[in-house]
């Protein structure tokens, strides 16, 4: 772990050479996950985000796909979405030590936490998401737009998953395996029958949790779109409860971001019959995270537990859609 750090600090001050950022007088790690992000501080008072990719997970092509919809999507008014910035040759990517790198103006707002009044946020975030969908099915994307695809295989069921095998997760002992699988076979039967149709199934965020948000004022500000893809638009609806998917707020949340949905966009009664296994797909693709993601401060502080309280969900998921 204390490697990798190094190695990614390495990497953040080398990229600075890259860039026509003059007076950097700070440059921090404030998260490690898929990636690593740092802040850069100038002297100036300006601050920018620097993203130093995971080898091997994304291309460069893939990352060049995220940054032309991020780019569109503040272009056309759809969201607030952070503005990459060019290196000194004029590339948003910037290839250091082996390691992709993008850096980003930094953009102003607070982080909304679990135990906020967040009903009126889930709300806002609900409108953007429609805001999204829409824009996406909508959009003409280049020839050499790539991304992941999200679904059942990719996220549950196939060999390799994007995120590990929930299997593996902390804690995933002979019962709570048995239980697990058992929800699993019940999210692969129920999305069989809901399809992937157009309106059902397109380029998404993929990852709207409260760490991706920033609240400013009246305004929703979408940051991180690593993991934006296609995938079924209504799992937009599950990533905001991600890590705590078993809170009591968690059904007034969704109901929120339903309303705040419905401002902008029709939302059909199969669309929202289906949320629930979307949430429940989500909490075992974020066992299988913090199983393959062991290293991270986030799986670290979670661990076992999480996995545990999988258990109740699945339980009730098993109970009210089986």
């Amino acid at each position: 772990m204390s490697n990798e750090i190094s190695l990614n600090e390495k990497i953040a001050h080398e990229a600075l050479r890259h860039y026509d950022l003059s007076d950097v007088i700070a440059i921090s790690l404030i998260n490690l996950s898929e990636n690593a992000t740092f802040k850069i501080e100038l002297a100036d008072g300006r601050c920018f985000a620097l993203r130093v990719h995971r080898k091997g997970y994304h291309s460069a092509q893939a990352i060049e796909s995220e940054l032309s919809w991020l780019m569109a999507l503040r272009a056309d008014d759809v969201a607030i979405t952070p503005r990459p910035i060019s290196g000194l040759d004029g590339a948003l990517i910037q290839n250091v030590l082996d390691r992709h790198v993008v850096i980003f103006e930094w953009e102003s707002g607070v982080e909304p936490l679990i135990g906020d009044a967040l009903e009126k946020p889930f709300e806002q975030i609900g409108e953007v998401a429609a805001r999204l969908h829409i824009h996406a099915r909508g959009w003409v994307k280049s020839d050499s737009f790539q991304r992941f695809t999200w679904n059942f295989e990719t996220i549950l069921s196939g060999v390799k998953p994007h995120w590990g095998r929930w299997r593996d997760g902390i804690g995933v002992d002979g019962p709570r395996e048995k239980l697990f699988a058992r929800t699993v076979d019940l999210i692969g039967s129920r999305l069989a029958a809901y399809g992937t149709a157009p309106e059902r199934f397109g380029l998404i965020h993929g990852d709207l949790r409260l760490a991706n948000l920033l609240i400013d004022g009246p305004q929703v500000k979408i940051l991180d779109f690593d993991d934006c893809g296609f995938g079924w638009q209504m799992y937009d609806a599950a990533t905001p409860v991600s890590f705590f998917e078993d809170d009591a707020k968690v059904p007034a949340l969704i109901d929120a971001w339903k309303t705040g949905y419905r401002k902008v966009a029709v939302l059909q009664k199969a669309d929202e019959n289906e949320i629930p296994t979307f949430v429940m797909m989500r909490r075992l693709l974020l066992v299988a995270w913090i199983g393959s993601h062991s290293e991270t401060e986030l799986a670290r502080s979670l661990g076992v537990g999480y996995t545990a309280g999988t258990e109740g969900l699945c339980e009730s998921y098993l109970k009210r859609c089986g």
